[in-house]
């Protein structure tokens, strides 16, 4: 970094720093002085039954002595198949403590999408939900796990909840089967609590360990595990607390609606929420009215989602009159957040809603809007503190293309990922010699450092030797009235070139026809960025984040047929 400031730190809100003071000690030092510092505190919330830091604390140490006695060590990974709850949260740390690696897993992923990355990682010990126990049951024997710790999310309900959960009724049934499932031989969470607290002498890892290994999506192919270390983690921590000027310790309320085995959640409240101390209201799955049932005692004052999160809750809180305006920092990420999505919001909250972006290779937060009025809606923000950015050739990474010209974004800080686990060919398509991270993404950045998503390098349609932005189309087709969602892809057209294709989702009970569409388009845009070919869909596969998987579309139309022109 050179000593003088970038000139976008001058639209920051006021008080944020240009840089942050950069983590000398690790994930554990920041939850152990968390933990000392704010003893009776709230730590967790989950279904009205309260934790506090001690008791956090407490469990914690707990959890990584039976660990120890099921053989894990310092370097060993730990596989985590669980949703949002307290649990998630120990063994997050628990691992941590004995300086292994945590590795997070969807538990709603299949057995064959869980399988690559169980052999790609090689975790022995896991701690799942018993819900997805059975799915761990039908890896084949080459996976072999030493040890699987159950989890029962009921344990951690109230006690008058797990007890009115007892009763004989259809409707506690079926809530008790979605929160739990036997998992015959396997280890309970709370025997592995039983354990004596670890010794405090322990050694601890060191900043620059490895701590968490985080699969991306796999939108572009399968999913590689990127490496954070404690640095990375704890530094991106950092940068959301400098960010989020104004929030006080002790005082903020985080709901937890985002999976924190996505790094977006993770970050949010594992390790930002913690250094914070605040108390972190854990949700297993998005869920309104439970948001707003919780909001009645405790409000939120951190609510950290994604656009479609943000339309229901503001929608369901108007419907029942219940007031948001506690929510003082909000942002959004993962896709494109509508204007009409900010201003729902921002009617029924105490805050601005700002669009930031990240990637999980980037701990994962690297850009935002700042919390002031120089905040542009429809960018995507500045870098954060500590975090370069540049603009660049896609095909020549080394030329860096004039402003406001569309180029690739590559950004770089103390938050970017160390490389792929076991994938150096992929590391290297990554991250440059000197450290930057491309991020894959088409971008244009204006006078002032405010930058706008284009498109994916990786998903641009090349047809006719021009190159168009299915976001550009997409933004095209929603726009008619008869169209709910839509998604562009590129289909191979023979030739070596690709034909740009639309599948759409239609309104209930709208038909439409190819040359009505083709015509709006048409006049819309250019002629080679129409769709040559239209899909009626009856829905789009999309992340857990809600965003639509382009390489899960094509992969979709190869089994339909397109709408006669």
């Amino acid at each position: 970094m050179t000593d003088a400031p970038p000139p976008w730190t001058r639209h920051y809100q006021p008080g944020v720093p240009a840089r942050i003071e950069l983590p000398t000690e690790s994930l554990v030092e920041l939850y152990e002085r968390s933990v000392a510092e704010a003893g009776s505190a709230v730590a967790t919330e989950f279904f009205g039954r309260e934790t506090s830091y001690a008791e956090l604390g407490d469990q914690i140490a707990r959890a990584a002595a039976g660990l120890r006695e099921l053989g894990v060590r310092a370097g060993d990974r730990v596989a985590l198949v669980l949703p949002n709850c307290p649990q998630h949260i120990v063994a997050f740390y628990a691992v941590l403590r004995l300086g292994a690696v945590v590795v997070e897993h969807n538990p709603l992923y299949t057995a064959r999408e869980l399988r690559h990355m169980f052999e790609d990682h090689g975790a022995r010990v896991v701690i799942a939900w018993d819900a997805a126990v059975a799915k761990l049951r039908e890896q084949p024997s080459d996976i072999e796990l030493d040890r699987i710790v159950s989890v029962n999310l009921l344990t951690a309900f109230p006690r008058a909840k797990q007890l009115a959960l007892r009763l004989p009724l259809p409707r506690l049934r079926a809530l008790r089967s979605k929160l739990t499932q036997p998992a015959p031989g396997t280890m309970a969470w709370e025997e592995l609590l039983q354990s004596p607290p670890i010794d405090p002498a322990h050694p601890r890892p060191a900043v620059d360990d490895l701590a968490v290994i985080q699969y991306t999506s796999g939108t572009t192919g399968r999913p590689k595990g990127a490496m954070l270390t404690h640095a990375n983690l704890y530094a991106n921590a950092r940068q959301g607390e400098a960010w989020m000027h104004g929030a006080e310790v002790r005082r903020e309320v985080f709901y937890a609606v985002l999976p924190m085995f996505h790094a977006f959640g993770m970050t949010l409240f594992m390790t930002f929420g913690v250094l914070k101390q605040g108390r972190i209201v854990l949700f297993p799955s998005f869920d309104v009215d439970m948001v707003l049932d919780a909001a009645r005692k405790h409000p939120p004052t951190v609510y950290c989602a994604v656009p479609p999160i943000y339309e229901a809750t503001a929608r369901r809180a108007k419907e029942r009159g219940i007031s948001l305006r506690s929510a003082r920092f909000c942002i959004s990420g993962a896709m494109a957040l509508p204007t009409s999505t900010v201003e729902l919001w921002e009617s029924v909250s105490g805050g601005l809603l700002v669009e930031g972006y990240g990637m999980t290779e980037a701990s994962p937060v690297c850009l935002g809007n700042p919390f002031a009025p120089s905040r542009r809606p429809g960018t995507i923000g500045v870098p954060f503190p500590s975090t370069l950015m540049k603009v660049v050739d896609p095909d020549d990474p080394d030329r860096e293309v004039p402003q406001g010209e569309p180029g690739e974004l590559l950004v770089k800080g103390p938050q970017v990922f160390r490389g792929y686990w076991h994938n150096e060919e992929e590391t290297r398509k990554t991250l440059t010699p000197d450290g930057w991270l491309r991020t894959g993404d088409v971008v244009t950045v204006d006078a002032d450092g405010f930058t706008r998503i284009v498109d994916r390098v990786k998903e641009l349609i090349i047809t006719g030797g021009f190159n168009v932005s299915p976001t550009e189309v997409e933004q095209v087709l929603v726009t008619h009235p008869d169209i709910a969602d839509a998604a562009v892809v590129g289909m191979p057209d023979g030739s070596g070139g690709e034909r740009v294709t639309a599948a759409v989702l239609l309104d209930e009970g709208a038909t439409i026809g190819h040359a009505e569409l083709h015509a709006w388009c048409k006049e819309r845009l250019a002629g080679y960025k129409v769709p040559r070919e239209v899909y009626v869909v009856d829905e789009l596969p999309r992340s857990m984040l809600g965003k639509v998987l382009r390489a899960k579309v094509r992969e979709q139309l190869a089994d339909l047929t397109p709408l006669p022109y």
